[in-house]
């Protein structure tokens, strides 16, 4: 059996090898562990899952744990987006939350992640304190639960339904009712996932309409890699779009907290793309002011904004377990990543794909302008910059060794630029002559090394992706 660890976000792995019944309990006894140690049991956890294979089950497992370990229990009555739970958290005063899933992951995973009372993700001193207590549960007496829950123990776990007050959040967070009877064509890829529906519930029935797909629950995730709002997994909301009478594509990851964009041409607008616009859209539409707090791994237009609109900008390792902790410390008006998780001050410190979403709409309302527009006038005002990532396959005999040619690479020059800095912050960085990057980093939640660029060029991009599997000996 692999070690349970915490990644990036949660511990995953894949159904009926790592990740069974008996393991999902040892780490809800560990969680119920680090409740009781720090005092935090007697405000009761939410626990909560997303429409993944058995993810059900492994919810009522884990909330069987905490139950018999005197702990009440929120449990979600339905599957439901992972904001919708941190909002749970947040909104019953709990002390922390439990989410069933694997985010965006491929079908025959799953996970558990962890989230403290704030609603965010928790962080790697918390994670730790639970991983390490796994091995002696699992080497002793086991976890409490199954035969330790009698009738007081289930007294403990009330159902609920965590979509309403959810969706309520959305509408005191955007004027939803200006969305609503703007006369949009808006289309929907929920993916399958936790989110579908919830688009189109929040808006409601007025004069914009939403054509929603594979809103329906499958776990299996047909037609995809995985349920991660990226291009090559967003066939055909591109190509509803590409055919007209749709003015803009929406989409969500398979426990919606992480967002993609289609344009009215059918275009995808990448992770860099979209955080640059939503940061202009916060500052320059909605006029807020404060910090703004991005991953290693995104652009850094939105340090050009930042410097126009005299708001700091703070980096952070991948993670919003890194991201969340950090927005709360500097009351950030937004967080953003890569992966395509956006988070709001105000809201959550924790990723919300349905949120983004709508605020993206309201954007494109205010403005009277469509997405291809508001990313043209993005270029105009700060000049290009294109991104693209590749993700290589590992195999485990293989990592120690691609690590180690990482490690020891020193190219002087990536793409025609020169390289001014190196830093391992999060991976092998490589800053180059005015403030383009390459980075090349190993996934914390599946078995990929990840290879970024941001530079002015799409050719650009491609020969430092290029470069970047050479230097680290990977193809793919």
């Amino acid at each position: 059996m692999a070690e349970i660890r915490f990644g990036t976000d949660g511990w995953r792995a894949v159904i009926a090898e790592d990740y069974t019944f008996e393991n999902v309990r040892a780490v809800a006894q560990a969680t119920a562990g680090w409740l009781l140690r720090t005092g935090q049991a007697r405000s009761g956890a939410v626990v909560g899952y997303d429409t993944r294979f058995l993810s059900d089950a492994f919810a009522n497992a884990a909330a069987e744990v905490l139950a018999a370990n005197g702990i009440a229990v929120a449990l979600a009555s339905r599957a439901a987006p992972t904001p919708a739970l941190s909002h749970a958290v947040l909104d019953r005063k709990a002390a922390a939350g439990v989410v069933i899933t694997a985010s965006h992951n491929p079908g025959r995973w799953n996970g558990f992640k962890v989230k403290q009372a704030a609603g965010n993700s928790a962080p790697p001193e918390v994670t730790s304190e639970i991983e390490q207590a796994v091995p002696a549960i699992l080497d002793g007496a086991g976890a409490r639960g199954v035969a330790n829950v009698d009738a007081d123990a289930r007294s403990r776990i009330e159902r609920f339904d965590p979509n309403p007050p959810y969706l309520a959040s959305l509408r005191e967070f955007v004027d939803l009712e200006r969305i609503r009877e703007a006369g949009l064509r808006v289309a929907v890829d929920s993916m399958y996932g936790a989110a579908g529906g919830l688009t189109a519930a929040a808006i409601g029935e007025g004069a914009t309409s939403v054509h929603e797909l594979h809103g329906e629950r499958n776990p299996a995730f047909p037609g995809m890699r995985a349920p991660e709002p990226i291009a090559p997994n967003l066939g055909a909301l591109m190509r509803l779009l590409e055919g007209g009478g749709h003015d803009v594509g929406l989409a969500t990851d398979g426990d919606g907290d992480r967002f993609g964009l289609v344009d009215e041409q059918g275009r995808f607008l990448n992770q860099l793309q979209v955080f640059a616009l939503l940061v202009r859209y916060l500052l320059e539409v909605r006029s807020e002011r404060g910090a703004i707090v991005r991953s290693i791994t995104t652009t850094r237009m939105v340090d050009l904004l930042g410097e126009r609109h005299d708001c700091p900008v703070f980096e952070t390792p991948v993670g919003f377990k890194h991201l969340g902790p950090r927005m709360i410390d500097e009351d950030a008006i937004v967080a953003g990543e890569e992966s395509g998780g956006y988070a709001f001050r105000g809201h959550i410190p924790e990723r919300d794909g349905v949120l983004s979403g709508l605020l993206l709409l309201d954007y494109m309302v205010q403005t009277g302008k469509p997405a291809s527009q508001l990313l043209a006038e993005l270029y105009d005002e700060l000049g290009p910059h294109e991104y693209d990532r590749v993700d290589v396959t590992l195999r485990e005999e293989e990592r120690d060794a691609i690590a180690e040619q990482a490690a020891a690479a020193t190219p002087s020059e990536i793409a025609g630029l020169r390289v001014v800095s190196r830093d391992t912050l999060d991976g092998y960085r490589f800053t180059l002559e005015g403030g383009w990057w390459l980075l090349m980093r190993f996934s914390g939640t599946e078995p990929l090394l990840r290879i970024y660029a941001e530079l002015p060029s799409a050719d650009q991009v491609r020969r430092a992706i290029e470069q970047g599997q050479a230097l680290a000996g990977v193809t793919l």
